[in-house]
């Protein structure tokens, strides 16, 4: 991996400690370190960078509202959420500010290096953790409402969600890619979902998937 890494936490041990472990066993570049969101934007016009690991839990702006701040100056950057914590409310701000990975601090570096593939290769990543965190605490089945998507519409959201590109997901179903555009932008729409990861957490949520 030769990625451009900013990390954003306010803890100087620990963005010492996954320093060393990107650029020693990952063969990634830090490229810029910040204890605050506020010191990162300050310092993002002009950084090149390829992906951001944001620290959820920060003294002034938190993690969250800096994703959101960043991506809206550079909506190209790939942000990887931090956080000690699995609880709903820290992922489902990060999904929604358009955080692309979530990983809780204390994961294996094979799971960063994996979290870093995937983001960096257009997907989006949630820590082994978290998956069942969202299973055990979102898990709550639409009951008593009429069901928004189709079930070819879930067809491709269970394809969505195990990572398949447009394309991919056209010759798995046998139809063209336009159409796979079509039905996507149908489910973003119907589902109030700005993102993969919130159409993720969607389809755990709804017992549509179980990753």
């Amino acid at each position: 991996m030769n990625y451009r890494i900013a990390l954003v936490d306010d803890h100087t041990l620990f963005r010492t400690g996954l320093r060393g472990l990107l650029e020693n066993m990952l063969g990634c570049q830090v490229v810029a370190e910040a204890s605050s969101g506020e010191e990162f934007l300050a310092m993002l016009q002009g950084l090149e960078v390829d992906v951001v690991f944001m620290d959820f839990s920060m003294g002034g702006m938190d993690g969250a509202q800096t994703t959101e701040e960043a991506l809206a100056r550079r909506p190209e950057l790939r942000i990887i959420t931090l956080s000690m914590f699995g609880e709903e409310s820290y992922y489902s701000r990060m999904v929604k500010a358009g955080a692309k990975g979530f990983l809780l601090k204390d994961s294996a570096i094979d799971e960063v290096a994996e979290a870093l593939q995937c983001v960096m290769g257009g997907g989006s990543y949630f820590s082994a953790q978290l998956l069942q965190s969202i299973r055990r605490n979102l898990h709550s089945p639409l009951q008593g409402q009429e069901d928004p998507i189709s079930e070819r519409e879930k067809e491709i959201l269970v394809a969505i969600c195990q990572g398949l590109s447009n394309q991919e997901i056209a010759d798995q179903l046998f139809i063209s890619k336009r159409t796979v555009d079509k039905h996507r932008a149908n489910i973003l729409e119907k589902t109030g979902c700005k993102n993969t990861a919130a159409l993720v957490v969607y389809a755990l949520r709804n017992g549509i998937v179980d990753l």
